[in-house]
């Protein structure tokens, strides 16, 4: 039976958490000096990984894009979250080209190639879903970027090849992961071009407006990399008990998601008191 923790325990475990946030870093690798540590530890920019969860290679509706890359390991809820949504997209449009995942985090987190983020399991990159300029599904070239219509030239063919946005399907794919409470997207990654052609999609389709202004606010062009017009960039906001075991940072917390109340003392003096316990 695990023994309950002392308020004084929770307290220091707390204000870790928070004396953290507040100096803008991560507390890096989990030590003995800080055994509560774990999960999603630090920032998507500066931060390690415990506990992770690695894709399998492929599954119902998705393939990884590189099998053989070490860097498939993510938060369980992302994991959950992407093999979920990629088995609604594959149920709702059978026959169709699987979702190709893109990189997560390396086992144990860090810094991996190409990559400013994906170091604390809570960031991966979806290929967008693609047809052919007259419509048929096809599986994903790669990384193509698209223009304001939708269709972009595959790098590096022999002869001029071009895709087109599968826009009922990645508004498929989007819209579910929005929907999943448990999942807490903080940020969809991808070009102004793409967004625009979701939103309008959506809004065309008749559905709520809630749920489009909910989209609109995650997806967002970056300012500060690539314009993602090629993949989702995907990434997950902490949950309450994982900010209070090192989880931080990583954008705006949305009102739909929960943060975790602070701890609340009904004396002064109390905070001293408990303290010296």
């Amino acid at each position: 039976m695990t023994r309950p923790r002392s308020p004084r325990a929770r307290l220091t475990r707390w204000a870790l958490v928070a004396a953290s946030a507040a100096l803008g870093g991560c507390f890096g690798t989990p030590t003995p000096l800080a055994p509560g540590l774990s999960g999603s530890v630090g920032t998507p920019q500066a931060g390690v990984l415990t506990d992770g969860v690695e894709l399998p290679v492929r599954g119902p509706g998705f393939r990884r894009y590189r099998p053989k890359s070490p860097n498939y390991w993510g938060n369980p809820r992302l994991i959950a979250g992407i093999t979920h949504a990629a088995q609604v997209v594959e149920r709702a449009y059978p026959g169709t080209a699987p979702l190709y995942v893109g990189d997560l985090s390396a086992r144990r987190g860090g810094k991996i190639p190409g990559h400013r983020s994906h170091q604390s399991g809570r960031d991966i990159d979806l290929l967008f879903y693609v047809t052919t300029p007259s419509g048929a599904s096809i599986h994903s070239p790669g990384f193509v970027p698209l223009d304001s219509d939708g269709l972009g030239q595959v790098p590096g063919a022999d002869e001029p090849t071009y895709v087109r946005l599968d826009v009922e399907r990645n508004w498929l794919l989007v819209k579910t992961l929005i929907e999943l409470d448990e999942l807490r997207v903080q940020w969809l990654f991808a070009s102004r071009d793409v967004e625009a052609l979701l939103i309008e999609y959506a809004l065309a389709r008749g559905e709520p407006l809630q749920l489009v202004w909910r989209a609109a606010t995650v997806l967002l062009q970056p300012g500060d990399s690539s314009p993602h017009a090629d993949h989702f960039h995907v990434r997950i906001a902490c949950s309450p008990s994982e900010m209070v075991a090192g989880c931080e940072g990583g954008g705006p917390y949305w009102p739909w998601l929960e943060l975790p109340a602070p701890p609340t003392f009904s004396a002064p003096g109390e905070l001293a008191a408990l303290a010296e316990r």
